[in-house]
């Protein structure tokens, strides 16, 4: 069994902001394998349900970004799943592009309050994630003022065909092929140049 884990913070003037990337993915996901997200437990909302033919709890914890550990944890006691090998999170990244996404086995925070939490809640940064890719925050800006803040439509279209990827990234990541996603989705966005 896996458990999904989309960051974001909870309440409607959240809704679509980039820092949220995380639920937007999980309810992309849920759509895509026909099953909902509805049930509060474990201090998330959460759905159970098959992503390419694994069972998998999908979960946006409703604790607020900086506290996500909390509810991490109690999914993990709870379901009593190994967090190394069957544990995925999706947090925004202001390091990549827009509409880019990146997978990774495991890795540090880089910066992260959500995943910095659930680091320190684990006491490892041993699980595998999802990072989708926000752009770099505009000089002059306030970092929380642009996590915060809503994509233009464009960007708000990159970031839905991002989606679609992230899900198929997570099928192939259930399916034991991280490395396989990895090959397949850490490539630049086309459009986009090299620095």
């Amino acid at each position: 069994m896996y458990i999904i884990v989309g960051l974001g913070n909870p309440g409607k003037e959240y809704q679509n902001t980039r820092h949220n990337i995380g639920f937007d993915v999980i309810d992309k996901l849920a759509e895509e394998e026909g099953f909902s997200v509805l049930e509060k437990k474990h201090k998330a909302i959460i759905g159970k349900g098959y992503v390419g033919g694994q069972k998998c709890v999908l979960a946006k914890p409703q604790t607020f970004m900086n506290l996500s550990g909390e509810s991490v944890r109690e999914l993990i006691d709870y379901y009593k799943v190994d967090e190394s090998s069957e544990l995925i999170v999706i947090s925004d990244d202001i390091s990549l592009d827009v509409g880019q996404i990146r997978v990774r086995k495991k890795g540090s925070a880089g910066g992260h309050n959500g995943l910095k939490n659930i680091i320190s809640h684990l006491g490892h940064g041993d699980f595998m994630r999802v990072k989708m890719g926000v752009g770099e925050k505009p000089k002059g800006w306030d970092l929380a003022d642009y996590v915060l803040g809503h994509f233009s439509g464009p960007e708000r279209k990159m970031m839905d065909e991002a989606a679609l990827h992230a899900v198929e990234a997570i099928r192939m990541m259930v399916a034991g092929e991280a490395d396989a996603a990895m090959n397949q989705y850490n490539t630049k966005v086309k459009g986009h140049q090299e620095d």
